[in-house]
C-alpha cells in the first residue's frame, strides 16, 4: 500500500462504523477528491466478547458504501480491523504508518441547534491525531 509521497495526490484516511456516517463523509469528500488521490476507509472493531457479528456486518456495510460511492472518483482501499485494540488506536496507528495527509471521521449532532456529541473514539481522534482532520456532522438518529 502506498504511503504519502509514493503517488501524486493526497492520502486520506476515513474512519467509519455505519452506512450513514460513510454516506455523509462520501458527500463531503466527493467534490474534493482527484483521480491521483488515495483513500483508505477503515472500520475497527475490538473483537472477542466486545464485538457482535452484527457489528462486524455493519462495519463491512459501512466500508462498502465508501467503495461504491467513491471508487469511480479515486483509488479506494477498505480495511476492517479486529485486533483487540480500541478503534481509535487502530485508526491513529494506520494514519501514522501511512503518513496520511488528512483524517476524516463523522460525529453525531445532538440537537437542532447543532450541539455536537463526541463519542469516546471521536474524542480520542480529536485529541491524539497529528494530522489535519475533517469532522463531518451526521444526524442524531444515526
Amino acid at each position: 500500500m502506498p504511503t504519502h509521497g509514493e503517488f501524486g495526490g493526497m492520502l486520506y484516511v476515513l474512519a467509519t462504523n455505519s452506512t450513514g456516517r460513510s454516506a455523509a463523509m462520501c458527500d463531503y469528500l466527493r467534490p474534493r477528491l482527484d483521480a491521483d488521490d488515495v483513500l483508505h476507509a477503515l472500520n475497527s472493531q475490538r473483537g472477542g466478547d466486545h464485538t457482535t457479528s452484527a457489528e462486524l456486518d455493519r462495519g463491512r456495510d459501512a466500508l462498502a458504501v465508501v467503495n461504491d460511492r467513491l471508487s469511480t472518483v479515486t483509488t479506494v482501499e477498505t480495511h476492517q480491523f479486529v485486533r483487540g485494540n480500541d478503534p481509535a488506536t487502530d485508526v491513529l496507528r494506520f494514519v501514522d504508518r501511512r503518513e496520511a495527509d488528512e483524517l476524516v471521521f463523522a460525529i453525531r449532532k445532538r440537537s437542532a441547534i447543532g450541539t455536537v456529541l463526541f463519542g469516546s473514539v471521536a474524542q480520542d481522534l480529536l485529541t491524539d491525531a497529528d494530522v489535519p482532520m475533517r469532522v463531518v456532522p451526521v444526524a442524531a438518529a444515526e
